[in-house]
């Protein structure tokens, strides 16, 4: 059951939208191997926000994704892709479908 979430809001660099969404969208198999991760999503707010969404059923498997490999390189290119830090929400999900 999604019982916990996660809200990453990460806005570009003048210049390095197509960057910042090519990074997020290859994360995809990453979050495939993640056991904890329930659902992962990419999207773009706007024409310089993206963002990543994600669902987990336990904190243990929160904590892990943000120890992982997505948040680990996340991380180290922020300072090349990224205007500002990124924005790392922790959220409880109260309904679902």
């Amino acid at each position: 059951m999604k019982k916990l979430g996660l809200l990453v809001r990460l806005k570009a660099k003048a210049g390095k939208e197509k960057n910042v969404e090519e990074f997020i969208t290859s994360a995809l198999p990453l979050a495939n191997e993640e056991a904890g991760t329930i659902t992962w999503y990419a999207f773009r707010i706007d024409s310089s926000t993206f963002g990543i969404f994600d669902t987990f059923s336990d904190e243990e498997g929160r904590e892990a994704y943000l120890g992982g490999k997505i948040a680990k390189a996340l991380m180290e290119n922020a300072p090349e892709l990224l205007a500002t830090s990124p924005s790392i929400e922790k959220l409880d999900v109260l309904a679902a479908k």
